[in-house]
């Protein structure tokens, strides 16, 4: 498996992938496995590449078998979502320090295709990408949706990832969770 920050070439895959497991394109039998929820353009994939160096891929036999996004708030802070976020990051203290902007940023989607799921893909992805994030936030930032327990326990149980609260968006009940990215995964 080869892991590397995606660049431009990598879009379509990511893409492919990503709507392979959206929760509005996923089959539904397919759903109870995980899903993402974020729907996402070709052109924001490009400046998510461009501006933030935040689109960390796995290629298996050449193909793109799984993806992590990370960036700064800035470059979520178009979405309402993560607007939302933001607004509340300054209630919110971990590592004995109040979140921010500045040092903290949001991790996620991450999407991993079936067919490798099980396999140590998630722990070395995320911690992939952590690594690189860590160069510039001391502090990963996410949520999950309640209806997607897969995804709360393999953040929680396999990855470590802490409960910091709890939140209501759109009728829609979420975790925040943190991490801490100066702690490597242990494999």
């Amino acid at each position: 498996m080869i892991l590397k920050v995606a660049d431009l070439n990598d879009i379509d895959e990511v893409l492919e992938l990503h709507y392979k497991y959206q929760v509005d394109s996923i089959k539904e039998e397919d759903k109870k496995d995980g899903f993402v929820t974020t729907a996402f353009t070709k052109e924001q994939l490009t400046n998510l590449i461009e501006k933030e160096q935040g689109l960390f891929i796995a290629k298996i036999d050449n193909k793109v078998v799984a993806y992590v996004m990370a960036a700064s708030w800035q470059f979520w802070s178009v979405w309402p979502m993560f607007a939302h976020m933001i607004k509340n990051l300054p209630n919110l203290e971990y590592l004995n320090q109040k979140l921010s902007v500045d040092n903290s940023y949001q991790y996620g989607p991450i999407c991993i295709d079936k067919s490798v799921r099980g396999k140590q893909v998630l722990e070395r992805i995320f911690d992939f990408s952590r690594a690189h994030m860590a160069k510039r936030f001391p502090i990963l930032v996410t949520f999950i949706n309640k209806i997607n327990p897969r995804s709360y326990e393999a953040h929680t149980r396999k990855l470590g990832l802490e409960v910091i609260c709890e939140f209501e968006f759109n009728n829609n009940h979420y975790y925040e969770l943190v991490y801490d990215t100066s702690k490597p995964v242990i494999l």
